[in-house]
């Protein structure tokens, strides 16, 4: 499928999930890619080479849900005539369940609750009390940008994802459409492991774009994602840190700070 033909079907599932009263949200790279629509940043992934050398753009579908609905959903993708990942599921269940699409062949890749990876991305533990209604179909857009900012190792494609979400988005509490830097602050305000990472992270997310300028894009696109990335950087280190920030940073990078991340047995 072509990435147009591949988001239509990831919105579908979303769609019908919630005729049923299921809260399914789009994360990844396939939730950078329908927030650039809407931001008229999409092309910005052909002009960096997100997908050189793929002749399939999305190969997975990831879904963020809530626990509390864990049965409903399972029963969904049943119904929907999904392939479940039967040793995953038994051993991850509680947290991560992987099911196939019945003629697509997709991998769908569903995460309870929160991601759990060097860091912790969390959205609620049932509906009406956590994050996944704030958006639709994806996440919010500060959780995609956290999504991205907990990664240790973080690699090309990712930093090309940041590049095109701030490229496209304002940085600005309170409205739908854009990055909520003030709760991005809040998170990584409490957890200095996930601080230090995001920082590095939106460090080599300017010195990216600063050397992507040989290729065939705008230099005003390319600095003003650096210059909100700059904006993001700023509110973080303003934001009052708690106490348990302070007391992990007295230990700084001596005590390992991240989670070791293992690829699941597919």
């Amino acid at each position: 499928m072509d990435e147009q033909s591949f988001l239509a079907e990831a919105v579908r599932l979303v769609d019908v999930a919630r005729a049923r009263g299921i809260v399914l949200r789009i994360l990844g790279a396939v939730g950078v890619y329908a927030h650039s629509l809407d931001s008229n940043a999409a092309g910005l992934f052909g002009a960096v080479g997100r997908f050189e050398g793929r002749k399939q753009i999305f190969t997975d579908l990831d879904l963020a849900g809530y626990s509390g609905q864990r049965k409903e959903i399972t029963n969904f993708f049943r119904e929907m005539k999904f392939q479940p990942a039967g040793m995953v599921n038994a051993l991850f269940g509680s947290r991560r369940m992987i099911f196939y699409h019945p003629t697509l062949g997709f991998q769908t890749d569903v995460f309870f609750d929160r991601l759990e990876f060097s860091h912790d991305v969390q959205f609620g533990e049932r509906p009406g009390e956590g994050r996944l209604e704030l958006d639709y179909p994806t996440v919010t857009l500060a959780d995609l940008v956290l999504e991205k900012l907990q990664i240790h190792t973080i690699n090309r494609k990712d930093l090309v994802d940041l590049v095109v979400l701030f490229a496209g988005h304002e940085i600005r509490s309170g409205e739908r459409d854009s990055v909520d830097g003030k709760y991005i602050s809040s998170v990584l305000s409490d957890d200095w492991g996930f601080w230090y990472d995001a920082v590095a992270n939106l460090n080599k997310v300017r010195d990216f774009a600063g050397g992507m300028a040989a290729r065939n894009i705008l230099p005003e696109t390319l600095s003003l994602a650096s210059e909100r990335v700059g904006q993001l950087l700023s509110l973080i280190e303003a934001a009052p840190k708690s106490a348990e920030w302070q007391k992990r940073a007295r230990k700084g990078t001596a005590k390992k700070w991240y989670r070791e991340v293992e690829e699941v047995s597919r």
